[in-house]
């Protein structure tokens, strides 16, 4: 029985420490860094950009291997009557084996370099989806750590009102405070429990979100302030809006993918001049297919190996194809032409909208320390006599409403410092990731 007991126990305590695993995993903060990268290897934006980068490179293989030779092995077994006619263009045989491969042709040559073109453009889009996990990582983070701050903050506020609205209900009770000064203290009370439902809110939306990108269950992400890098001064006098639409990668690839089309464009009118082709085949024929009663000297091992010159003398059907091709080069420009407009205009609304949310910042930081040494200079008067409970209940109410309001500037002023980190290609760097 004691060994039983024994088992029983170690398997007890073998349960208990799984299930406490993941509360003390829980515990740990993780940096902003370890989320992003969290979040380019799990996020399925991430995942589909890779794919789509892996398709346009199988596309350039595809394109690209028609110049190596193609053999195929078959079988034109069949029955014959008579003269022996072909089975699919070619003479019934045992084995029967073709081969081709591409030599002289100058829109295949075209199409390749067409080809790989594209996937270079698909590699600077997956970049581009790429700091677009890291922003959406960034900003969820950054706004995330705005809320459990605030949440620590409302827990505080939350005990004030509540202690507010008691000392309330006494003064009343002895006559002191007019009842409906009991309305005004709940409404303070309730003011401050709509904030908090609203943080709890958002902190599990927020971390739903980032659960998502990462794979992590919600409970294990928590924000770790220092983690977040100090963000770069932004200078109103630097020309942003270029420099964004050099380096932006969803400019680059809209460049890149109307360079392809020149190429495609350029290869459709070369479809009409001449191409050389090797070819090879071989045939083992059979004995049962008349052969020997149609022919002098039957051979049953043939292989015939030479050049496929053709002249396309007359095409109308691939002018207009080539037509059609100038057609979308020229809106290819036009969507490339435009994407750089877009990424200037944004990137210059962003560093003229720094500025000004900046100055509002300054504004609601001002606010709320006026509002503090207002408080703070009330509650002198209070212990001297000179102000009552009231004043200062009002004085405390406006401190947290600034506060928040202040909370909600410095996330505003730094979300568009990190939208503009993205729209210079500057964000990866300043996150640390590769």
């Amino acid at each position: 029985m004691k060994p039983d007991l024994r088992c029983v126990f170690r398997m007890g305590v073998v349960l208990l420490i799984a299930l406490l695993l993941p509360a003390l995993v829980a515990a740990e903060p993780l940096t902003l860094k370890r989320v992003v990268e969290l979040a380019l290897s799990h996020s399925t934006m991430a995942v589909s950009a890779a794919a789509d980068s892996q398709r346009a490179f199988a596309s350039y293989r595809e394109a690209r291997n028609q110049y190596l030779p193609q053999i195929v092995a078959g079988s034109g077994l069949g029955y014959s009557h008579g003269f022996p006619l072909t089975l699919e263009g070619s003479a019934p045989s045992l084995i029967n084996v073709n081969s081709q491969s591409a030599l002289f042709n100058p829109s295949l040559h075209d199409f390749v370099r067409a080809a790989k073109t594209d996937y270079e453009a698909a590699k600077l889009q997956s970049k581009d989806q790429r700091n677009q996990v890291i922003q959406d990582t960034v900003l969820s983070y950054a706004e995330l750590h705005k809320w459990e701050d605030l949440s620590k903050h409302l827990q505080q506020e939350q005990v004030d009102a509540g202690k507010s609205e008691e000392i309330v209900n006494q003064r009343i009770q002895e006559g002191v405070d007019n009842p409906q000064m009991r309305n005004k203290a709940r409404l303070a009370t309730a003011r401050v429990r709509l904030r908090a439902a609203e943080a709890q809110g958002a902190i599990d939306v927020l971390r739903k979100r980032l659960s998502e990108l990462t794979g992590l269950p919600p409970a294990w992400i928590v924000t770790a302030a220092e983690s977040i890098p100090p963000l770069p001064e932004i200078k109103q006098e630097e020309d942003l809006a270029a420099k964004a639409a050099q380096n932006s990668p969803a400019v680059q690839s809209a460049d890149t993918r109307a360079a392809a089309q020149d190429l495609r464009a350029r290869g459709e009118h070369r479809a009409i001049w001449p191409t050389v082709d090797f070819a090879a085949q071989y045939a083992l024929l059979s004995n049962f297919n008349n052969y020997a009663d149609f022919y002098r000297r039957f051979e049953r091992n043939n292989a015939s190996i030479g050049l496929a010159i053709r002249f396309p003398f007359l095409n109308w059907s691939q002018h207009a194809r080539a037509e059609a091709a100038d057609a979308e080069a020229v809106h290819a420009h036009k969507q490339a032409e435009n994407a750089k407009n877009q990424v200037s205009e944004e990137t210059l609304r962003l560093q003229r909208s720094v500025q000004q949310l900046a100055a509002a910042q300054e504004v609601a930081d001002l606010e709320y320390q006026v509002a503090q040494s207002n408080l703070e200079t009330l509650r002198v008067k209070l212990d001297s006599g000179g102000a009552n409970l009231h004043d200062v209940d009002d004085a405390r109410a406006q401190v947290n409403q600034l506060y928040n309001a202040l909370q909600d500037a410095n996330f505003e002023l730094e979300r568009a410092r990190i939208t503009l980190l993205r729209a210079t290609d500057e964000l990866a760097a300043w996150v640390g990731v590769q």
